[in-house]
């Protein structure tokens, strides 16, 4: 891909400007034109691999995605293209908009496409053209979407077919049941579930967000802006910490092969006005991010994006995955809509939070702390209150970062009690200054309460189990070895383990804990760990007697940190008392 020089004046982190952007966005645009059908309703990328939905939906699925990379880019010829291949998708070529259905998901890209480009596009069609395509559109309304960010596929068709005055009622009744729904997934402080449970990831920003913002901004509505776009808001302040020095994401969730459209949200803060962040900071952290892959083979020789994350790589991808998927990218193109004397293309980027300052940032909504050094730009994440088993080892992890992927065996940053690593059912306890903590039951009923303590690049784990049989194996891994780079992990047991990169102990009679430093990071001869924390373990008793175990982090910069494993008392949401853990 060809770009202009870079721009170190403007830009001194990314050397990316506007310029820039369109020029990587005509890129892929050109690059997807041979692969069209020649009726222009259908691409067809090559590879062998294809999604659980087909080839005629994946097809589909090459069309709507690009279409919407053209409809940022403003692109008339382009779109002119898209026009002739509407024409014959609606009348007979595209599949039907059924039940829990792929073309579900496409509709809502085509029909956001065609509201952002109506005089473009929309207007220049026949009439005969429109009410077909409306009809097929209209089939979204009534479409049973999976609970999840699907709810907003028939809003975001909604929204589109009532400015357009088709089944006025029904579209109406298709926004307010989506919007409906997502409340119920609503956890405060700008972070929504993927669903049911607590799946929390990346569809965050680039759905559960920007759907909704995106329609009440279109649709022209304050009140309803005001209500997502203060959510946005209050996302984005947690958002921006999840992107390293080097630009790279965090690698957690699923449909990581979407890559840049990571980057939707902070545009969509700057269109919108919603966003805490600076014009130059939305700028660096979007162009960190774009710049991060395409250094890193995420186009190929033909200039198509691969199914991937840096490169091609299986790993990443899921049974929907298919040839066309990449182009959810498109959506990382949404600040081209800002017009070129935006503050937030004129603006001299400002650094990241990765890069301003060494931080540790509880995250209330997934229970999260997220750990930051401004001295190498790596983020990791703790995760203690985000699951989707199906999707594993991208959700059930103690923890993820910039600059290292979940490993299947050994699993890394686990622990594994009598044989079981699978952490499901995860439980919250609560996340505070500098600490965050979880437990989860296991098939054997074992329970495993977890904390850990962070401080710079140094973490305390101290896992408490309980409900395993005296001399149960109990073993205990960090994080794993990263591909390239000049990044090191260390694990060292100081309470109940031994051994290296693999700590193992054994269970005492009664419930135990284990604790252990780690450190991931990028800077040169760190200081060995020890000289930086102690931990102190001791039996204690609480106030009604029953035993507990209080844990004691001595910083060497600092005061120290207390808390205590003890056990929670019964309520009326368990009949049952369970092992818990807080400061104290």
């Amino acid at each position: 891909m060809h770009l202009p020089p870079p721009d170190a004046t403007r830009s001194p982190r990314t050397g990316y400007t506007r310029e820039h952007w369109e020029a990587a966005a005509d890129a892929l645009i050109a690059a997807v034109e041979p692969y069209a059908t020649d009726d222009r309703a259908l691409y067809h990328f090559p590879g062998t691999r294809g999604s659980w939905s087909g080839r005629l939906s994946d097809g589909l699925e090459g069309y709507a995605r690009t279409l919407l990379l053209a409809a940022f880019r403003r692109d008339e010829t382009a779109l002119e293209r898209y026009a002739t291949g509407l024409e014959a998708g609606v009348s007979g070529v595209w599949p039907r908009i059924e039940d829990r259905s792929q073309p579900l998901v496409e509709a809502a890209s085509i029909a956001l496409a065609l509201r952002l480009t109506r005089p473009l596009l929309w207007d220049r069609l026949d009439d005969g053209v429109r009410q077909r395509a409306a009809a097929w559109l209209g089939e979204a309304l009534t479409a049973e979407p999976w609970p999840c960010n699907w709810e907003l596929f028939p809003v975001t068709v909604g929204g589109f077919l009532a400015s357009v005055g088709h089944e006025q009622e029904t579209s109406r009744k298709a926004i307010d049941r989506g919007l409906e729904r997502i409340e119920e997934w609503y956890v405060g402080d700008g972070w929504y579930s993927d669903g049911p449970g607590r799946a929390f990831d990346y569809y965050n920003g680039w759905a559960m967000h920007l759907y909704p913002v995106l329609h009440a901004w279109l649709a022209d509505d304050p009140d309803l802006l005001s209500l997502y776009g203060g959510r946005l808001k209050a996302h984005l302040a947690d958002y921006a910490r999840l992107f390293g020095g080097d630009g790279a994401p965090l690698h957690q969730g699923r449909s990581l092969t979407y890559r840049f459209a990571t980057t939707a949200p902070l545009w969509l803060g700057a269109l919108t006005g919603h966003t805490p962040l600076l014009p130059g900071e939305t700028r660096r952290l979007a162009s960190g991010a774009l710049k991060y892959f395409l250094e890193r083979d995420a186009v190929d020789e033909r200039g198509l994006l691969t199914l991937g994350w840096h490169g091609p790589d299986a790993s990443v991808l899921q049974g929907y995955s298919g040839p066309a998927s990449p182009y959810w990218a498109s959506k990382g193109f949404l600040g081209l809509l800002l017009p070129p004397d935006h503050p937030v293309w004129t603006a001299r980027e400002e650094p990241g939070p990765a890069e301003r300052q060494t931080a540790v940032t509880p995250v209330t909504g997934p229970n999260w702390l997220l750990q930051s050094t401004s001295s190498d730009g790596l983020v990791r994440l703790h995760n203690h209150g985000s699951e989707d088993a199906r999707y594993d080892p991208y959700y059930t992890r103690l923890a993820y970062s910039t600059v290292t992927r979940p490993l299947i065996s050994p699993p890394d940053n686990s622990v594994t009690v009598g044989g079981d690593p699978h952490r499901e059912g995860i439980d919250p306890i609560g996340v505070g200054k500098g600490w965050a903590a979880s437990r989860h039951t296991l098939s054997s009923g074992a329970e495993i309460t977890s904390l850990v303590v962070a401080e710079g690049a140094v973490e305390v784990r101290a896992h408490l189990v309980a409900g395993a049989a005296p001399g149960t194996a109990v073993l205990v891994t960090g994080w794993a070895a990263t591909e390239c780079g000049n990044e090191r992990a260390d694990l060292v047991g100081v309470y109940g383990l031994t051994g290296d990169s693999r700590l193992s102990g054994v269970m005492g009679d009664g419930p135990t804990v284990f604790v252990a430093l780690a450190r991931l990071t990028a800077e040169r001869d760190p200081l060995p760990l020890a000289e930086l924390v102690s931990v102190e373990v001791r039996r204690a008793t609480d106030r009604e007697g029953h035993d507990a175990h209080d844990l004691t982090v001595h910083w060497s910069t600092g005061s120290p940190q207390h808390f205590r494993f003890g056990v929670t008392v019964p309520d009326e949401r368990s009949a049952t008392s369970a092992w818990s853990v807080a400061p104290r």
